[in-house]
């Protein structure tokens, strides 16, 4: 080939980041690779729109097809989001023969498995190294660096909105909604922020990279969620008075032949190193068999970081093709594995409840926990309020099985003396 004629799916803020480096360092990408990378066609929605970058009128069109469909053009980038329409337009790229480098998370999360077979299939690349973690390497690294650990855990922090709003929490004392507004207002977070919040972005990285961890085609719908919308400021207060932070991980564990997938909030131990990972900024920890604990840190979004990561899945396949090897991957995600249901987990437990001001009450809920086989590592009335005659119990479990805690919260719930079971939070130690 005499150079390697690309075609860009979308022209926001991340897509105008690469057509910027394809055209701004052509000549050092053909020194890295041996061949020249020529950028021949964008996708865009409005083609007489105002842009930060210059493209000759030519090379823009808003119809797919003059794209995906083009002869001329023998690899793909796709940056255009969401899963629909953009899982079409890979498919049809693969199926025709084009190597395609994709940024899209829930693309890869839903369907990577069959992308990937359609790949080897048609003996062409497929890249998703942007998908997860922006800038910091991570894809590369499971599907080669680690590929001969066994690894057991992955401790995650993959949004870096939700960590910026949480930072803003414990760090200023903010509300949630106030930490929300002002990420907002700083580009951190969308308008509709439902993905980030939910944790639902999270549950996406988590399934692609405990995918590679454990070649396994996981589900992201299997994966158990809970957002963070039900933090308050006095969780962050009283998780420091016990020596944590708080933190939305995302966590994947393998025991044998069953793994536990999870995304939610949970206490950390304040010294630990993920504990000390703030504003916008992810980190991933990963515990292997040869290497012990690694951790990946930096910025998980943005338009350069992202870029880069792009751009290195674009080299590799321009690699490849200058070399004459073969650019489908070599990854196989065929480990049938058995998802721990969430109600068998067996961790440490946070309470914060709001209850009447009097004596006994605390003897009623211990007796319910008892009951259910829970036990009280320690226990701090706080926060007495005279008018109502309530207090707020903060209330720090044993080792406790997710199931029995979810029946006590109920059970604590019906008690005359319990006006609010006001939030529970899970405990990794």
């Amino acid at each position: 080939m005499k150079n390697i004629r690309i075609g860009l799916l979308g022209l926001g803020i991340i897509g105008t980041g690469v057509a910027g480096v394809l055209l701004s360092k052509a000549d050092k990408l053909t020194e890295q690779t041996g061949i020249p990378l020529v950028l021949q066609k964008v996708l865009v929605h409005d083609i007489n729109k105002q842009r930060s970058i210059k493209l000759e009128p030519h090379m823009l069109t808003n119809h797919a097809e003059d794209v995906i469909n083009n002869p001329e053009i023998d690899m793909i980038i796709e940056v255009i989001g969401g899963e629909h329409p953009a899982l079409e337009y890979i498919k049809q790229a693969i199926s025709d023969g084009k190597h395609v480098v994709t940024a899209n998370k829930e693309v890869i999360a839903k369907h990577g498995y069959e992308l990937l077979s359609l790949a080897r299939k048609h003996d062409v690349g497929l890249r998703y190294e942007a998908s997860v973690g922006g800038g910091i390497p991570l894809i590369s690294p499971f599907q080669q660096d680690l590929a001969a650990n066994d690894i057991s855990a992955i401790y995650a922090i993959l949004n870096g909105t939700t960590n910026y709003i949480l930072t803003q929490m414990s760090q200023e004392g903010l509300d949630f909604a106030s930490a929300l507004k002002r990420a907002q207002e700083l580009g951190y977070a969308e308008s509709n922020p439902t993905n980030d919040i939910e944790g639902i972005d999270a549950a996406y990285k988590l399934a692609i990279l405990s995918g590679l961890a454990f070649l396994s085609n996981i589900n992201p719908e299997d994966i158990y969620r809970e957002g963070i919308s039900r933090l308050q400021a006095k969780d962050f207060r009283y998780a420091k008075e016990f020596g944590y932070a708080i933190k939305l991980l995302a966590i994947a564990k393998r025991d044998s032949e069953a793994i536990e997938l999870r995304v939610h909030p949970v206490f950390i131990p304040e010294d630990s190193q993920l504990a000390k990972v703030d504003d916008v900024y992810n980190a991933i920890q990963v515990e292997g068999n040869l290497t012990g604990k690694l951790i990946f840190y930096g910025q998980g979004a943005g338009a350069l970081p992202t870029s880069s990561a792009i751009m290195a899945d674009v080299l590799a396949i321009a690699s490849n093709i200058y070399h004459g090897r073969s650019n489908a991957s070599k990854i196989e995600l065929e480990q049938k594995l058995t998802i721990k249901p969430m109600a068998d987990l067996k961790i440490h437990y946070y309470f914060r409840l709001t209850v009447i001001d009097r004596p006994g009450v605390l003897s009623k809920i211990s007796t319910v926990l008892g009951n259910n086989s829970i036990g009280i590592s320690s226990v701090i009335q706080k926060e007495s309020n005279s008018k109502s005659q309530t207090a707020v119990l903060v209330i720090m479990t044993h080792i406790a099985e997710e199931k029995a805690v979810q029946r006590a919260l109920q059970e604590i719930k019906e008690l005359k003396v319990v006006k609010e079971v006001s939030n529970f939070i899970r405990v990794e130690e």
